[in-house]
């Protein structure tokens, strides 16, 4: 398929959260399959969590309607409340089979506020493209919403290059923006470099929100083939874990030299420093202090490039 790119029509602008270094995703606040909330943490460990992270000066939060079937949502607003922070958030539109239509889309929006209780967020993002409506049917409804003043900012999430850019062109007809693609990004997954997503946001002044930094904890150095990790993160395969040990060893001897860095740490500042904004999750406050550590400092460049040869 030949898509006329629009860059050269529109030039890009930087996205609203271009300086934004970290935030939080609260994937883990409510979602019991994978996570397993109110099992082995609940509600007070992930209270705890939001606190730790706003003192340690994360103001970035991430959730999404899917997420526990809205529980994040819900828990995320009422830690708000209760602190009477001021952050900013961002949640996501769940593309159900059965929502065809983009009025949809603001429906869904007013139900995620609710829940919340907010009257407009941050940023608003398509969770992933389905095959029963276009990119472009769901773009023309994220303009909707931001010609109604229900968000602030528009985005996408999972998004490979072509579908990145057709929504673009379809925000910019409308005289938009598309601030971000939020999608898994880590040294254990790097598609968008390989696939060009990462170039063609940079060249449309598009934020990536890396999610997943730590590869759904892989890279935390906690586990290995005789110590898998849990529930449905088990499935992941044997090869991978076989070769994380080097790389494990490698970022903790980088993370030395930064004032005894962890590899999780040292993981989430290659992400910052590959220009995304990453969202590790916490499940409780000892989590959330320990991501606020992968920022407010850098890998060299050529720490960067050895991290990257073990990966490889």
């Amino acid at each position: 398929m030949s898509i006329k790119e629009p860059a050269a029509q529109v030039p890009p602008s930087a996205s609203p959260f271009s300086n934004v270094e970290i935030g939080t995703g609260t994937w883990q606040w409510g979602d019991r399959l994978t996570w397993g909330f109110k099992t082995s943490y609940g509600e007070e460990d992930v209270r705890q969590a939001f606190k730790a992270s706003l003192a340690a000066g994360i103001t970035f939060y991430d959730t999404a309607e899917m997420y526990g079937f809205g529980t994040s949502e819900r828990l995320l607003g009422r830690f708000i409340r209760e602190t009477g922070a001021t952050v900013q958030v961002a949640t996501k539109f769940l593309p159900y089979p059965w929502r065809l239509f983009k009025g949809q889309l603001i429906a869904a929006l007013r139900g995620s506020l609710r829940r919340l209780g907010l009257s407009s967020v941050d940023l608003y993002q398509i969770h992933f493209p389905t095959p029963m409506v276009s990119v472009e049917t769901w773009a023309s409804a994220l303009a909707d919403a931001l010609d109604l003043g229900l968000t602030k900012a528009v985005g996408v999430s999972n998004y490979n290059r072509i579908q990145t850019i057709r929504s673009h062109a379809v925000l910019a007809q409308r005289g938009y923006t598309l601030a971000t693609n939020q999608v898994e990004y880590s040294l254990l997954n790097r598609w968008i470099e390989r696939e060009g997503t990462m170039e063609s946001a940079r060249e449309r002044g598009i934020q990536i929100i890396a999610y997943s930094p730590l590869a759904k904890g892989l890279l935390t150095g906690k586990y290995s083939v005789e110590n898998p990790p849990p529930g449905a993160r088990r499935m992941i395969s044997r090869e991978t874990l076989e070769r994380l040990p080097k790389l494990i060893a490698g970022m903790r001897a980088i993370g030395e030299q930064h004032g005894g860095k962890s590899p999780a740490q040292v993981a989430i500042n290659w992400t910052i420093c590959k220009g995304t904004l990453p969202i590790p999750g916490a499940k409780n406050a000892q989590q959330a202090e320990h991501n606020a550590g992968g920022a407010g400092w850098r890998l060299t460049n050529d720490e960067v490039t050895e991290i990257e040869r073990l990966s490889a």
